[in-house]
């Protein structure tokens, strides 16, 4: 509420020589309304400022002194954060380069794509920044997009940083009401430069002249569940629409976007070296099965943690890391092996200490852990798997005197806990920060001097034919936390695998010789980017009637295609049952198909009636998972 004059600068003064000399309250309500000399100002700030109660406002709207005006405030998620401003810092020769390269396709309005490939660390942040102020110099806008929330605040301190009130942020850790007034301060034009996750790809901007990606290779800029879409197509789509460059950020790109870059459809900009000149960290490769046979077992191997000991006498900071993916804590009977599953999956159930109950990942289904085993009654029923928590108890056993953060899934629900955690461990309250992936990437604290991978090959198992660079890109990325600053880095995995090439790459940090090898197994097994691919699902509770359809879709879908398309299925997915639907799928691969277009929008229109039967049928263009 803001209060505001009722009278004219001249009724206001006959008032003040009408209020007797001593009524103190009133005399100081009509001067600060000839002091604000017509303009309103918030109630609040109005009575701080000309030291009145809220009592002689209300009694000067009684004698229609002034009126009270509602005022639309918006709701600032960053309004108590600290941000220091910042300004642009010297770039050296290849950052330079890269600028002027981004700056002039700004200044022609040229559709350019970009790929600014550059070693962690090597200040590809610096480029985006500058080349976004080139933009908002020619009263243009800019969009930035972070792969996660966990990336948000550190991102949002950097940009708020260089441009301040005219930056809005758009991710799923904000309120409703917080979302609601950035989209309306950016449809506005009152915030020119918008930074966000994954849907911020459709923030309202106007007049816009550059669009940022960082880290394009993120498997989260896609959404697996309609509206399946993927950030970086709809951003090449703004790109054409708008006229502007874009530019994909990675140190490790995905195999796709290198491969445009290597045919010349993307300009590739290169950093090769970090800002610092600081080498990158030694990356030591720890054999776990050796470490088994010597040891007892632990998550913990014994070079690793002589170098968290180390790191704690001296008052470093370490960072460790818990690939949890594709890999879960679950109860295993140990008489006849029977392990807990979801009814309603083809998963087993995650144990979830902090509730103290069995938990499903797909659908949300929750019941008590087992005392006994429900198949043979055994009481030898234990959990197995590694999850934080267990990580997290064991090293606060093995090291009393460390002060551990914990970052994941249940650490980080509360709203504004992801900015909090980091804070604390980036103000040293905390010697070893332990997490699952988030913390994998874009984090910048320069006494972290250690980072320990703790399970480096969990993912590799999966039938996923990107296991290999997904562990590449995540060994990569978080290997890049370490020695970013004055102190030298060191890097321990822990694998069962050690001979690896995705594993033996990312030692050496050895990007391209990764993707040499990998494209090669890729042109081998004819999978992207060598084909495009298309996945297609049925799912309905009557896993006859799912099959029997994809069956039915197949014959249609054959006379339709070329010759030269191969399709692949139908197959039950490898989790074949979610939320008690069973799902089947047929795999569509091309390099050139004429009517794919065509036949999907048919396909869509002729299975609709389908659905209110409770058959369900998906549509997924490029998969980033056939899980």
């Amino acid at each position: 509420t803001a209060v505001k004059a009722a009278f004219t600068n001249e009724a206001l003064q006959a008032a003040v020589d009408q209020v007797r000399a001593g009524a103190t309250q009133p005399l100081a309500v009509l001067q600060g309304l000839l002091t604000l000399n017509g303009e309103q100002l918030s109630q609040k700030a109005f009575c701080t400022r000309f030291d009145v109660t809220d009592g002689a406002i209300r009694t000067a709207v009684q004698k229609g002194w002034l009126k009270k005006v509602a005022v639309e405030v918006y709701r600032d998620p960053y309004a108590t954060s600290d941000i220091k401003t910042t300004k642009a810092l010297q770039l050296n020769d290849e950052q330079q380069v890269a600028v002027d390269q981004i700056t002039q396709a700004v200044d022609q309005a040229a559709t350019t794509t970009f790929l600014l490939e550059g070693v962690t660390g090597s200040g590809k942040t610096e480029v985006y920044l500058q080349s976004m102020a080139a933009a908002l110099a020619q009263g243009k806008t800019a969009l930035m997009l972070v792969p996660e929330i966990s990336l948000t605040p550190q991102m949002v301190q950097r940009v708020k940083g260089r441009f301040g009130k005219a930056v809005a942020v758009l991710h799923s850790g904000l309120s409703s009401g917080e979302k609601y007034d950035e989209w309306r301060r950016i449809q506005r034009g009152e915030a020119q430069v918008v930074v966000g996750a994954r849907s911020a790809v459709f923030a309202p901007l106007k007049n816009l002249g550059l669009i940022v990606m960082d880290e394009e290779h993120e498997s989260t800029y896609k959404q697996d569940d309609a509206p399946r879409y993927h950030a970086r197509q709809v951003a090449l789509w703004r790109s054409r629409y708008h006229n502007c460059p874009v530019v994909l950020g990675s140190a490790t790109p995905s195999l796709e976007t290198r491969a445009r870059a290597e045919k010349g459809v993307y300009q590739r900009l290169l950093l090769a070296d970090r800002v610092n000149r600081r080498p990158l960290p030694k990356v030591s490769i720890i054999d776990m099965k050796k470490e088994m046979q010597q040891h007892a077992e632990s998550n913990f191997s014994a070079p690793l943690l002589v170098a968290l000991q180390d790191r704690l006498e001296r008052h470093e900071q370490s960072v460790l890391m818990l690939n949890r993916r594709g890999y879960s804590s679950f109860v295993l009977c140990r008489d006849c092996g029977f392990v807990l599953k979801c009814p309603n999956c083809d998963i087993s159930l995650t144990l979830h200490m902090d509730t103290h109950t069995m938990k499903c990942h797909y659908c949300g289904h929750e019941e008590a852990i087992p005392r006994n085993c429900p198949n043979c009654h055994s009481r030898q029923i234990r959990y197995y798997g590694t999850g934080t928590e267990k990580v997290e108890e064991e090293l606060q056993d093995l090291l009393p005197d460390a002060n551990i953060i914990r970052m994941d899934n249940d650490t980080t629900r509360k709203k504004g806990a992801h900015a909090k955690l980091l804070a604390q461990f980036g103000s040293g309250e905390a010697d070893i920060l332990i997490g699952t992936q988030m913390i994998a990437k874009g984090l910048d604290f320069p006494n972290v001097t250690l980072v320990g991978v703790l399970n480096a090959d969990t993912a590799l198992g999966l039938p996923d034919f990107r296991a290999s660079e997904r562990t590449f890109q995540l060994l990569t990325q978080v290997s890049g936390r370490a020695g970013r600053a004055e102190k030298s880095g060191h890097v321990y995995i822990q694998t069962f695998n050690p001979d690896h090439y995705a594993i033996r790459f990312a030692q050496h940090h050895d990007y391209e010789g990764f993707f040499k090898y990998e494209m090669q197994m890729r042109h081998r097994g004819g999978y992207p980017p060598y084909y495009f691919t298309v996945q297609i699902t049925a799912s309905d509770l009557d896993e006859g009637v799912a099959a029997k359809r994809m069956y039915q879709l197949l014959q249609w879908l054959r006379p339709r295609l070329a010759p030269s398309t191969i399709l692949l299925g139908p197959t039950p997915r490898p989790i074949a049952r979610v939320n008690r639907r069973y799902y089947y799928q047929i795999v569509i691969k091309y390099k050139q198909e004429p009517n794919l277009a065509q036949t999907l929008t048919t396909l869509l229109h002729e299975t609709q009636a389908q659905q209110r039967q409770g058959l369900q049928i998906g549509i997924d263009v490029e998969p980033l998972h056939f899980m």
